[in-house]
């Protein structure tokens, strides 16, 4: 009888996290403003022939590098960011590497590193969330092959200063360090300028949030040319689709919508962090498109009461260190009153 690797058979499978799509959907920290106009004018220009032909990953690199002011020998585009996380993580880790990473954080790590059959180390973050940098540091060893870190975290939202991350990558010269920057746009802060100075760093990027393009996937891997070639040796060459690539130069063209929806998103997580205050509920800052909140041992009523107001919520008790929290998306400014009454309402009906 035909049996996978004892690695894949034995792994916890992981499963779409949609629930539904009936109502508003904040529970995965989509962009509720949509893609820019300038993109959905291109989209509705592709030609057929267009969609016959493979497409041409290598122009979108050269756009993108020129965008983030690298070569274009640094830059991989990815089918997400989810395709450049596996391909570094399956370039540097054999069986029996570790990898490193803070819990909580994205859940695609472990699942990852499982996979690789490499030895998964967590480090707790403390009540607080924060990253913590001196226990990661404490716990890199010389079978410690890749360190991943999302900076601003997912499903914190907390953002870690950047003389801690080098802290992290000089501590580990001869392991990858991958900083996952998908909520870069709503917090500011990068690694790409210190690129040159450190060959075991590699930045991620998405077009998924700020971009509001996760419907076509694109993802961008950036680190040093030596290293990106090696990922090219084994990455599938035509992993990106043309209709992603057809778009890509109006929506980095667009910066306009970008700026405007990045602003809205933080007046809109300001009203949420407001509101929290109010209800005496915990929180944590957040500098993405999300805020962590701690219902309590309520969670799952909480959770069941949004979405009979037409509001799905991420219930992220699963995360280490998250018991009794939700995480919900900024919607955009024409949803934020319904939702904001809406979750006034669901915590006044648990906590009678």
């Amino acid at each position: 009888m035909l049996k996978p690797r004892a690695l894949i058979a034995n792994l916890k499978p992981y499963r779409s996290p949609i629930l539904s799509r009936a109502g508003l959907s904040l529970d995965l920290n989509e962009s509720m403003a949509g893609c820019s106009r300038r993109v959905l004018a291109r989209l509705r220009s592709v030609t057929a022939r267009d969609v016959s032909l493979y497409a041409e990953r290598e122009v979108g690199e050269r756009l993108v590098a020129d965008f983030l002011g690298v070569a274009p020998e640094q830059v991989l585009l990815t089918n997400g960011m989810d395709e450049g996380l596996s391909l570094v993580f399956s370039a540097y880790l054999d069986q029996g590497d570790e990898l490193l990473f803070a819990d909580p954080t994205f859940v695609m790590y472990p699942v990852l590193g499982e996979a690789l059959g490499a030895r998964v180390v967590r480090v707790q973050a403390g009540e607080e969330l924060a990253l913590p940098v001196a226990d990661l540091v404490a716990r890199i060893s010389p079978r410690t092959r890749v360190i991943a870190i999302a900076n601003p975290n997912n499903p914190t939202g907390l953002a870690a200063r950047r003389e801690d991350l080098l802290k992290i990558v000089e501590a580990a010269p001869e392991a990858a360090v991958v900083i996952d920057e998908a909520y870069y746009e709503f917090c500011g802060e990068t690694l790409i300028p210190k690129l040159a100075r450190h060959p075991n760093l590699f930045v991620g990027r998405t077009f998924s949030k700020a971009y509001g393009l996760a419907g076509l996937r694109l993802g961008v891997l950036v680190g040093a040319a030596e290293q990106i070639s090696f990922l090219r040796r084994f990455g599938l060459p035509f992993n990106v689709n043309s209709l992603v690539l057809a778009c890509l130069e109006e929506a980095l063209a667009d910066q306009a919508f970008v700026v405007e929806h990045v602003a809205q998103v933080k007046r809109g997580r300001a009203q949420l962090e407001d509101l929290f205050r109010e209800l005496g509920l915990r929180f944590w800052p957040s500098q993405t498109n999300f805020v962590l909140v701690r219902v309590g041992a309520e969670l799952k009523a909480f959770v069941e009461a949004m979405q009979r107001r037409g509001v799905i919520v991420r219930d992220s008790s699963a995360n280490p260190g998250c018991q009794g929290c939700a995480r919900i998306t900024v919607g955009t400014p024409a949803q934020m009153d319904g939702v904001l009454q809406a979750i006034r309402e669901s915590i006044a009906e648990t906590k009678r």
